[in-house]
């Protein structure tokens, strides 16, 4: 069995890193992976603004496009536990593979309804969308499975020394796509054919240019050579509800994990203001598609340029501070956009979200990473995914049932003042999270143990 990512982690965390900044694209996996990941994140985004544009023009209803959120969502809460033990039971490329397929399966789906129409009229003329909900939900499927699978495979495309390059370099890979694939998206949408090729305009050109980078995507991975990396305990021990639900009893045991994936969890789910961007876009500041592909960007321009900057000044002390403050600040930046009758200070105050939600997200993965034993690694990441990850298209229900009720705007402000109360929460729950300090296996272990002997033995 392979070094483990955490022993990597740890040991890449008490070193000083070198002047070789990419050293991890020396490996040809790690090069082919990433560049995997760059083609399906953009395809992936793009897809996401056709989507959500093609709904809302459908029905025009803020409660059907947070439906588009939940069934992303709902795969992952009923099959991520089980993913975490398939990912650390087989080979994580294959079920990359396998899951990716599923993928490009739904969005041709998808393409197919763009250009036939999702059926005939229903009651009172409506186009029904229940076949869009459907194909979404397989999509989460695919989703659910490979989250877990990816972030275990990191460690076997890249020598040990590498492993903190190269999650450096994942980051900034992810928020470029991120930052891109949306503006392809919008732009993809209002591009113009004429001629026989006009029934391709809309929602059929993105998902063309998805399926392409998807199957792009698989033919990558499957030229990597990386030998599987199984956990051979795990897969002596068999499936079982034990086995499967003890990365959620070892989260659960450490305090420090449980603040961290805690306090973004209910970050993100009040502070879904991305889901309701296609009403801002229309009705609020009145900028088109277009409009709305800049703003899908924004959070990821903020992010990528954060990410950038702690590569140059990364994070040496008071980690848990860092990370609380910067969910405050994307607490008030989602204010800050709610109230916004501006393109520009909007744009500004999404980019604030970005860059926050990157301070956050760089701490948790590196406690997550430095606090979870070796053979952890998969149900840990599934607990992970499943509270973050899904927990990101949940959110958006959230937000659009919240502005069904309330409205668009009142949704997002009332979001953003959550995230505020909930990390003033935070604080006082875990107080290991709070005294976090230096990124390390000992340091963050003190700062959990001082919490779990400060608490009453049950």
């Amino acid at each position: 069995m392979a070094e483990s990512g955490t022993a990597v982690a740890e040991q890449g965390a008490q070193r000083p890193s070198g002047t070789d900044r990419a050293g991890a694209f020396r490996s040809r996996d790690f090069r082919l992976y990433q560049t995997a990941r760059l083609l399906g994140i953009l395809g992936s985004e793009a897809q996401s603004v056709a989507v959500a544009w093609q709904v809302y023009q459908i029905t025009h209803s803020p409660l059907d496009l947070g439906y588009t959120g939940l069934a992303l969502f709902l795969p992952g809460l009923f099959f991520m536990l089980a993913a975490g033990h398939v990912a650390d039971r087989f080979d994580r490329r294959r079920i990359i593979l396998i899951c990716y397929t599923v993928q490009a399966v739904c969005t041709a789906a998808l393409l197919w309804f763009a250009l036939h129409g999702t059926g005939a009229p229903g009651v009172n003329g409506r186009v029904p969308i229940w076949p869009i909900y459907a194909v979404l939900v397989g999509i989460g499927l695919g989703r659910a499975f490979s989250g877990p699978a990816a972030s275990a495979l990191l460690p076997s495309l890249v020598a040990k020394g590498q492993f903190v390059n190269a999650i450096t370099w994942g980051a900034t890979i992810y928020q470029i796509a991120n930052m891109a694939g949306p503006a392809v998206g919008g732009l993809l949408f209002t591009l113009q054919l004429h001629g026989d090729l006009r029934r391709w305009n809309g929602a059929g050109l993105v998902y063309v240019f998805t399926l392409l980078m998807l199957l792009a995507f698989l033919a990558l991975v499957a030229s990597m050579r990386a030998k599987p990396v199984v956990d051979a305990e795990v897969a002596k021990k068999g499936f079982s509800m034990r086995t499967v639900l003890a990365g959620l009893e070892y989260v659960y045991r450490t305090k420090l994990l449980l603040g961290s994936i805690s306090l973004d969890l209910f970050a993100v789910l009040l502070g879904g203001a991305v889901a309701l961007l296609p009403i801002f876009a229309q009705d609020v500041l009145h900028a088109g598609p277009r409009g709305l592909g800049l703003l899908r960007a924004m959070p990821s321009v903020g992010a990528l340029v954060m990410s950038l900057l702690m590569t140059v000044r990364p994070i040496r002390q008071g980690a848990g501070r860092k990370m609380l403050l910067a969910v405050a600040v994307f607490g008030a930046a989602t204010v800050l956009f709610g109230v916004s009758r501006n393109i520009v200070v909007s744009l500004v105050a999404l980019t604030l979200v970005g860059a926050s939600d990157m301070v956050s997200v760089v701490i948790r993965s590196s406690i997550l990473q430095l606090a979870t034993p070796p053979a952890m690694r998969g149900r840990v990441s599934a607990v992970n995914w499943l509270f973050i990850g899904a927990s990101n298209e949940f959110g958006e229900f959230e937000s659009g049932l919240t502005a069904h009720w309330f409205g668009a705007v009142r949704a997002v402000v009332v979001g953003g003042i959550g995230s505020l109360l909930v990390t003033a929460s935070a604080a006082g729950l875990f107080p290991a999270l709070r005294k976090a300090d230096t990124l390390t296996t000992e340091s963050l272990r003190a700062a959990d143990e001082e919490q779990s002997e400060a608490e009453p033995v049950d």
